[in-house]
């Protein structure tokens, strides 16, 4: 990244600002805006998110805003409620009180006498989530949103539940929050009152896990902060921003589609984070394109952004399997709208075995046998994560260590390359001998060598089968007509290679298995997959190329103690035991302007014993320390989900001390029953 120090106007930086509330509250912000914005007043961007200002983001922060704020804006990083310097406490995400506070927070600074009234938001995740929600509810201030890594539906498509199935990632994303919440104000800002604030965010931030699990299936908790209820209640442009490894491609695509506002969609290889801190590579100027968007809607600028293809995807390179990718070869590639006329959905039939172009093959299959797959529950210990958050070692690994415990159905060698583009299904005909049932998909590159390099992968929750809110039980031996959708993806095979679908009945850890070890049945010949297939365009080659990227200079830290991440898979075959031990050491270092040092690790653990249902386990604990001088407080919170046929167990700790003394300690067992899950 090139670092820039030099901006056309100079930026002065406000490092904590409290935002009163109509309830008495007040949030915690910090601001960077030009010098002089009093006598010439900006645009604002606003950021509003838990994850504190005043260091867990700082270091991002400091190269993002100062550049933005250098061009002309008033950029405001505000903590919600219950997070950082912020009064109250945080119970969950995307609350409606979360909402109605960011409508205030809007409302105060289009009242500041250095702004022009004009305001977008911006966030990735969380505050990519809560900008569409606060759009949704049409506050006049806001005029324009830049979402990353975020989604339009908060049940099907999150971290929480896919197709009905209970994410790996919903364990482990619980215990992120739970530590989160266990974080202290500095005393440097809030004084005395720090402690009070603390403790009360100890004993009131609750568990979520409990309230997420609670709620299995689409009901109106997911709804609420969906905005795929209602698409039409946005009224502001928004541009929409994911990577091929985050888990939140989806929402870029209907939002294309669906929106009948001004967008714009981003979708490069990145994981989840930032384009311009963008891994796998390559990452882009996004600074320069987010400039380009707001200067369009808060400054009016006809700068032909809105001339550009609504659309612009990296349509990936095969490349071998491995669990971390530097660069991802590929190229860029353009669609003017969405759904793209230039892509044709192609079917290929199963067979026993193979994947037939549709009316190639000998028709249905009536046997009433079918094909038979009773997976292992090690298929999935390769899979990789839901969302790649950091872009640590966590993606899939070579796919033939998964193929032995699945139904495989493979394309001839290609001749010429295929380019695929957008949302690849699974039609099945199956049946089952259980009444609840999962079947997991994946779709694979092959190269020559046999090397299998995971392209994409859906899951169904069978019960789910006619949709999420009242799903039913499958009917023993009945067959069933399903149709398994598989996550948005940008591919060109190479000639020499083939494709390659894979069905699985468990995906552990990434997905939680059903309650018992269920066998289906799957019909060859009735079951279909179909591919969305791009025809390649010349225009792809007179793309305005992205601009390099680039940042405001980073923070002073020092490192006292280097982080490490490791992931390791453990099949320990005296005790017939398969584990999967991921952890992550951010290391110890210190903020240097404000002398306040810092530390957090994670462990996940996810283990079973040979094929018996009732020992899945998945554990994960977290400690995070904050020190200056004489003060420090310590946190460690520990979270174990266990489940048999008829319940899921959740055993949870949270003990928090100051110095070397433990003032708070909390412990949860709670039994929450399975509902076709």
């Amino acid at each position: 990244m090139e670092i820039v120090s030099s901006f056309p106007r100079e930026v002065r930086e406000i490092e904590h600002v409290l935002i009163p509330m109509s309830d008495g509250a007040q949030l915690a912000a910090r601001i960077w805006l030009p010098a002089d914005a009093e006598r010439d007043p900006v645009p604002a961007v606003l950021e509003y998110i838990p994850y504190r200002k005043r260091d867990l983001t700082a270091e991002r922060d400091v190269q993002h805003y100062p550049y933005i704020a250098g061009h002309g804006y008033a950029c405001v990083r505000a903590d919600l409620r219950g997070s950082g310097e912020s009064d109250g406490v945080l119970a969950d995400e995307y609350l409606q009180q979360e909402l109605d506070d960011g409508t205030e927070v809007l409302r105060w600074i289009a009242g500041q006498p250095w702004c022009t009234g004009a305001i977008g938001m911006i966030g990735i995740s969380w505050g990519g989530f809560n900008g569409l929600q606060i759009a949704a509810m049409r506050p006049p201030e806001l005029k324009a949103v830049i979402t990353l890594c975020s989604t339009d539906d908060r049940y099907a498509d999150d971290v929480h539940y896919m197709g009905g199935c209970l994410l790996g990632d919903n364990l482990s994303w619980a215990s992120t929050m739970f530590d989160q919440n266990t974080h202290p104000p500095d005393p440097v800002l809030v004084g005395e009152r720090w402690r009070a604030m603390w403790l009360e965010r100890l004993e009131k931030s609750g568990l979520w896990l409990e309230t997420w699990m609670s709620h299995p299936h689409r009901d109106e908790y997911w709804k609420h902060g969906s905005i795929c209820e209602d698409y039409a209640a946005i009224s502001c442009p928004v541009m929409a921003v994911s990577g091929w490894a985050d888990g939140y491609t989806n929402a870029v695509f209907r939002l294309m589609e669906h929106l009948r506002v001004p967008r714009k969609g981003l979708v490069g290889p990145w994981s989840h984070k930032l384009p311009h801190l963008g891994e796998p590579g390559p990452a882009i100027g996004f600074l320069q394109e987010e400039l380009k968007w707001w200067d369009r809607w808060l400054k009016g600028a006809r700068n032909g952004i809105m001339e550009e293809p609504m659309i612009r995807v990296w349509m990936q390179d095969s490349v071998p399997p491995t669990t971390s990718y530097k660069q991802r070869p590929g190229r860029w590639v353009a669609e003017p709208s969405w759904p793209s006329p230039y892509v044709e959905y192609r079917r290929y039939v199963l067979g026993k075995g193979s994947l037939v172009i549709d009316g190639q093959s000998d028709g249905c299959e009536v046997s009433k046998e079918g094909l038979q797959i009773q997976s292992p529950l090690s298929v999935g210990l390769f899979a990789g994560k839901w969302c790649s958050y950091q872009a640590p070692p966590d993606l899939p690994h070579d796919q033939r260590e998964e193929d032995g415990g699945a139904l495989v159905f493979e394309s001839a060698m290609l001749e010429r390359g295929l380019q695929i583009l957008g949302q690849p299904a699974v039609e099945l005909e199956l049946s089952s001998n259980e009444p609840v049932a999962m079947v997991a998909v994946r779709l694979s590159d092959v190269a020559p060598d046999d090397k299998a390099t995971r392209v994409t992968y859906g899951l169904l929750n069978l019960t789910h089968r006619d949709g999420h809110e009242r799903p039913k039980p499958l009917n023993v031996g009945e067959r069933y007509r399903v149709r398994v959708y598989m996550n948005h993806i940008a591919q060109d095979f190479p000639p020499g290679h083939r494709f390659r679908l894979s069905l699985s009945t468990s995906y552990w850890p990434l997905a939680w298995p059903s309650p018992r070890p269920a066998r289906l049945h799957v019909y060859p010949g009735c079951s279909v997959l179909n591919l969305p297939v791009r025809r390649p365009r010349p225009e792809d080659e007179h793309l305005r190329p992205f601009d390099p990227p680039v940042g405001a200079p980073p923070l002073k830290t020092t490192l006292l103690v280097s982080g490490k991440e490791s992931w390791t898979v453990i099949r320990d075959l005296a005790r017939e035991e398969s584990r999967l031990e991921v952890m992550y050491d951010s290391g110890r270092f210190k903020l240097d302007d404000i002398d306040l040092v810092i530390r957090g690790q994670v462990t996940e653990t996810y283990s079973n014993y040979v094929d018996e249902y009732d020992s899945l386990s998945g554990e994960a604990t977290w400690e995070r320390v904050f020190s200056r001088g004489d003060w420090e407080v310590r946190t460690v919170t520990r979270t174990l989900l266990t489940s048999n046929t008829e319940q899921f167990r959740i055993r949870a700790d949270l003990d928090a001390y100051e110095g070397k003394s433990r003032v708070f300690s909390k412990s949860w067992d709670k039994r929450i029953p399975r509902d076709l899950v």
